[in-house]
């Protein structure tokens, strides 16, 4: 080492840290962390979206041309050009990646895009069905002919789903609002498969149920609904005894769904207020009262409809 390098070691020292009641003295040095916290979590999970959608854009290839082989074989065993056949055995494939790509689209806006899921699961139904039909007879041959459209619509499905998630959760980072609720085929099928099955149960309730849900949601003019009657609270004495629960009212304190309501209408015209927009506002109000977000969706717009419902009866009086 050089003459100059000693005496260049021995001159400087990085400062020392000294403590003084648990704070840095004057002379030390504080090294700051300017990078964003969970920067790399957000990095790590764009990867694996990246990754994701890549190994989808290779499946729905593969899927597309195993599902267009059999779907040939099926039109041109009824229609014999081969050059028509050929065309319309890719229109199935063709819709469903023009759907799912419009569903990508929209997720990464961070909204539902139910109309595109739905059209490509209907997309890859009908795949599924051509497939099936033209298969030979059996259990395994069928599992076999319609396994990677299957396969497809799932995967297609549930990476929407992830996308929207994870858009919804970098919103939130940055303040916007987006309702969270989401209703997706899969869960619209798979609701369906239930209700089917209790009708299969105990077809008296299911029916009067599914007659008292169409009487309550469907409109009994276009853009207004049958106000739903009053509910009757049931008797109760005057003095309650010493074991039975105090409500709310009585402890003098408001419930969560009168808060929900109380905020709701302190912070917006709930006369005229979209009701595309109750969805979101439920879910910020019910978050700041403990309310959990499906009993505040529904209280919330039951309680808008009734305004408006009763704002239009007002008018026209």
């Amino acid at each position: 080492m050089s003459a100059a390098d000693q005496r260049g070691a021995a001159g400087w020292h990085p400062p020392a840290r000294h403590e003084h009641n648990g704070r840095p003295g004057p002379g030390s040095v504080r090294v700051i962390d300017m990078r964003p916290a969970g920067r790399h979590a957000r990095d790590r999970a764009q990867a694996w979206l990246r990754s994701a959608m890549a190994a989808l854009a290779v499946l729905a290839a593969a899927a597309a041309a195993v599902s267009w082989d059999a779907q040939y074989v099926l039109v041109r065993a009824v229609k014999h050009d081969p050059a028509v056949a050929a065309l319309e055995a890719g229109i199935p494939d063709v819709g469903a990646l023009v759907f799912a790509s419009l569903g990508v689209a929209l997720a990464l806006l961070g909204k539902r895009a139910i109309r595109a899921r739905v059209l490509n699961v209907a997309c890859v139904g009908i795949s599924l069905v051509m497939n099936a039909l033209a298969s030979a007879p059996g259990w395994r041959n069928l599992a076999i002919w319609i396994m990677p459209s299957a396969i497809y619509a799932l995967a297609s499905d549930t990476l929407n789903g992830v996308i929207r998630a994870w858009v919804i959760a970098r919103e939130r980072r940055t303040g916007e609002a987006i309702a969270d609720d989401e209703a997706t085929p899969m869960a619209m099928i798979g609701g369906l498969c239930l209700w089917l099955l209790r009708l299969a149960l105990a077809p008296p309730s299911t029916i009067t149920g599914f007659r008292r849900w169409a009487l309550d949601e469907c409109p009994v003019a276009p853009g207004r609904k049958a106000p739903r009657p009053a509910a009757t609270a049931p008797a109760r004495p005057a003095h309650p005894t010493q074991n039975e629960p105090r409500s709310p009212a009585s402890t003098g304190r408001p419930g969560k769904q009168a808060r929900l309501l109380e905020i709701a209408g302190q912070r917006h015209d709930l006369a005229a207020l979209p009701l595309r927009q109750v969805s979101g506002i439920a879910n910020q109000i019910g978050a700041e009262v403990s309310l959990s977000p499906g009993t505040a969706r529904r209280v919330l717009l039951a309680h808008v409809r009734a305004l408006q419902n009763g704002s239009g009866q007002e008018g026209t009086s």
